[in-house]
Parts: structure tokens; C-alpha cells; sequence
């Protein structure tokens, strides 16, 4: 019987990471994955590879759409659909190899199977009708999560796909119905809205991006109306009937009333993520759920059970492999005897659209909640001397701060290469800095970058460029 200091189930970001900070500090580490790569959803069929098609259909609109404008002609573009998608797997494979080379560099076994907890200490790794059992004196649950399913409508990943399907369509739709105006839904509509689709999101709340800035979702919304997207708020899809030529999918008020039927050739089914515990053996081990299905943990990541850990998306938190990743770090330094630790106040989101949205910190509707008083600096790119040389002006830089102190409570940002720019309000915030500090740092001009440090300025009203 192998046995180990450490054993994590899942090599998700959160997961590998987890395995390789261990390994760092000593501790002789196994991995556990159920599907035929390293990785997880991440790598495999989400982040990763999302960012592939982004990417390649942002390169195929630019060409169709901007390149004339600035001098450069070219025939229209012709989409290769399958030499996107091999493009797209050429950025997974190389991933995938990378984790699998971190396996090796820090001397961690990769157990593959499918891990069950027998109790503290002991995990059963089962494939193909056999199964093992591993000792160990730490155990780490990092299984991630799955797509949410929408009642009575069954994802085939076909023509009703969930995001996997999306990422893999064999042609492109005519007619894309998404429904979620969340992070991934745009995301992914956004790719298929450059390559041809008309694109359609339906969304239960009144707005999009929930949990977003307000002002934000609003201007954003605006943009991508202006690129042809279509959007229904304030609305739910209640099914989707299959015939041999379409969907068709039934729409209603989310606060009730006469319902529409909408066609289109694919739906996409965007409605959030679930905690992914299924086979984990959790309940017979006695590791405690939390009502909606989470792993409980307390402070410092343990378990309801002795020498049992949880981190990522199986636990409370926004879904984000970054803060998978982050804590991950830090329940290895805990196992190890280190102060390990996560600030859960600066965990930066990104839509990686075009242009992009990121944020970090509170929206002014959590400020307004909790009765913080505070003031706002804005600047937008239109101002920018680097955006307007570059015909790139649509957002703008929002930075709020106490308005007591000037300390920077949250920084949300729409524009290109916004999820880039987001990380240097990161690093203030961890310093627990001021605007008029952000505001007195020397920005190189000309930068898109340059729009924080007056937003900065403009925080206490003296913006130089606005």
C-alpha cells in the first residue's frame, strides 16, 4: 500500500498547484485524475481553450473589419473552421504537457482513476474495474465543479450545448441562442457572433454580468449591442423543442406572462457551475455539505473530517481557477506548518471579450450597501492619447476609494487589454494603497495604462487629460 504526505483529488488549476507547492516544501505528494489528461476543466474545456477561440475569431474580425481602415488591405477572410479548432487544440495539448512536466520536475505521482475518501488517511483510486487503496496523512478535495443544467432541457452537446459543446460546434450556427448573460456566456457568444451568428442572450435578472459593477454591465451591454448582439432581460427560457431543421425555444417574463417562441439552429446553455463531489464518497466519510452542495470548510480550509482539506470551485467562493490557485498555495503552507493564506478582497475577475471587463475589490452597489463612504474617479478611453491613435476608445478606468482615507476599495476597467491593466490596482489594494498613490506613480506614455493613473487623478478631481 502506497503512502504519502499529501493527496489531492483533482488536478484542476487549484489542484496541480496544490500538489506542486507541497512538493516544495517536502512533502512526498500524489495526484489523483479521473480523465485522460492533467488539467481539469480549465485547461481541457474551458478557460484554456476558450481563450484559443477568442483570440482567432477576434484575428478573423480584425481582418475582415479594421485592417482597411489602417492601410492594410487584404482579401476578405475565408473561415477554416476546422484549422481553428486545431489551433485551439495545439494551445491544450501544450497545456497539458506542461502539467504533466510539473508532475515529473517535482517527483509527484499521477494516480489515474476516479478517488474515493474512505475516511482520514485513506483514498480508493478506481479504473477499469480495478481499484487500489492509497494511505496518506493529508488529503486535499479539488475536484472543481460542472455545468449547471437548466430543468427539461437536455444538453446534448450537439445543438443544445453546454460550454464544453460550445467550444467544438462543427460549423457555424446561424442562429446562436445563449442563455445566461453571465461571464461565459458572452464569452462564448462573443466567438461565435465574429465568425457569423446572430447571437441572442437571454437572461433571468435585468441586467448583465451579475455581481458586476452596475455602471459597468450597463456601458458593456451598450458595446456589445453595437457589435450585433441581441438581448432579452428579465427573462427565462421554460424549454426547447427540437425539430429536424431548428429549436425552438420558449421564452416568458421572468415575472410572469405571455410567452414567445424564438428559433435557432444551436442553444447554449449558460447558467452557472455546480460543486462537482460526485463519487467522492463524502457523505460515508462524513465530510459535511453546505446547502447548496459546497464542501464546508473553516478558515483554514479543513473539513468536517481529521486531515481532510477542500479548496476551488467545490468550495464557497467565486469560481475562478486563480483563486483555486491561491488557495491551493495556501493549504499546502497550512499542511506544512505555514502561515498560508488567502485575501479574498483582491481576487480580480476578467470577461475576455473584446474589448475586455475586469474588476477587482467592491462595486459601488456593495459600497452603497454596507453605508461606506466613498469617492469615484473615472477616465475614459477616449481620452487615452494611446487608444485614440489606435482607434480602440470604447470603456473607461473606474476607481472608487474611502472616502476618509483615499484607500482603493475596488478598480473596474472596460477596455482592450483591461484584464492586464486590472493587476496593478491588484497590487495596491494588497498594499492597502491610496488613490494619490496610484495617482503619483510615473505611467509610460503612451499607454493604455496611463487611463488608471488619471482615474487615479480624477478621484480627487484634478485629471489632467479630461
Amino acid at each position: 500500500m502506497a503512502t504519502y504526505d499529501l493527496v489531492v483529488i483533482g488536478t484542476g488549476p487549484g489542484g496541480y498547484v496544490c500538489a506542486v507547492r507541497a512538493a516544495q516544501l517536502g512533502m512526498k505528494v500524489a495526484v489523483v485524475e479521473k480523465n485522460a489528461t492533467l488539467g481539469g476543466t480549465c485547461l481541457n474545456v474551458g478557460c484554456m481553450p476558450s481563450k484559443a477561440l477568442l483570440h482567432a475569431s477576434e484575428m478573423f474580425e480584425e481582418a475582415a473589419h479594421s485592417f482597411a481602415k489602417m492601410g492594410v488591405s487584404v482579401s476578405s477572410p475565408k473561415l477554416d473552421l476546422p484549422a481553428m479548432m486545431n489551433f485551439k487544440q495545439q494551445g491544450i495539448d501544450g497545456n497539458v504537457k506542461g502539467v504533466e512536466f510539473l508532475m515529473k520536475k517535482n517527483k509527484i505521482d499521477v494516480l489515474k482513476g476516479t478517488g474515493k475518501i474512505l475516511g482520514t488517511g485513506k483514498v480508493e483510486v478506481s479504473a477499469d474495474g480495478k481499484s487500489q487503496v492509497v494511505e496518506t496523512k493529508n488529503i486535499v478535495i479539488a475536484t472543481g465543479s460542472d455545468i449547471a443544467r437548466l430543468k427539461g432541457i437536455e444538453i446534448d452537446e450537439k445543438r443544445i450545448v453546454s460550454s464544453t459543446g460550445a467550444l467544438s460546434l462543427e460549423k457555424v450556427p446561424g442562429r446562436l441562442l445563449v442563455i445566461g448573460a453571465g461571464v461565459i456566456g458572452l464569452e462564448l457568444g462573443s466567438v461565435w457572433r465574429r465568425l457569423g451568428s446572430e447571437v441572442m442572450v437571454v437572461e433571468f435578472l435585468d441586467r448583465i454580468l451579475p455581481g458586476m459593477d452596475g455602471e459597468i454591465a450597463k456601458q458593456f451591454q451598450r458595446i456589445l449591442e453595437k457589435q450585433g448582439f441581441a438581448f432579452k432581460l428579465g427573462s427565462k427560457v421554460t424549454g426547447v423543442e427540437a425539430t429536424s431543421k431548428t429549436l425552438l425555444a420558449k421564452i416568458e417574463p421572468a415575472s410572469g406572462g405571455a410567452a414567445e417562441t424564438i428559433e435557432a439552429d444551436v442553444v447554449l446553455v449558460c447558467i452557472g457551475r455546480t460543486p462537482y463531489t460526485d463519487g467522492l464518497g463524502l457523505k460515508e466519510a462524513g465530510v459535511a455539505l453546505d446547502p447548496r452542495g459546497r464542501v464546508q470548510i473553516d478558515p483554514h480550509f479543513a473539513t468536517s473530517l481529521k486531515g481532510v482539506y477542500a479548496i476551488g470551485d467545490v468550495v464557497a467562493g467565486p469560481m475562478l481557477a486563480h483563486k483555486a490557485e491561491d488557495e491551493g498555495v495556501a493549504v499546502a503552507e497550512i499542511i506544512a506548518g505555514q502561515a498560508g493564506h488567502v485575501n479574498y478582497d483582491v481576487i480580480p475577475g476578467v470577461v475576455y471579450t473584446t474589448p475586455e471587463v475586469s474588476s477587482v475589490g467592491k462595486t459601488e452597489e456593495e459600497l452603497k450597501q454596507a453605508g461606506t463612504a466613498y469617492t469615484v474617479g473615472k477616465f475614459p478611453f477616449t481620452a487615452n492619447g494611446r487608444s485614440k491613435v489606435n482607434q480602440t476608445t470604447d470603456g473607461f478606468v473606474k476607481i472608487l476609494a474611502d472616502a476618509k482615507t483615499d484607500r482603493v476599495l475596488g478598480v473596474h476597467i472596460i477596455g482592450i487589454e483591461a484584464g492586464e491593466m486590472i493587476h496593478e490596482a491588484c497590487v495596491l489594494m494588497e498594499f492597502g494603497g491610496s488613490a494619490e498613490d496610484l495617482a503619483r506613480t510615473c505611467h509610460a506614455h503612451p499607454t493604455r495604462s496611463e487611463a488608471v493613473k488619471e482615474a487615479a487623478l480624477a478621484v480627487g478631481k484634478r485629471a489632467i487629460h479630461m
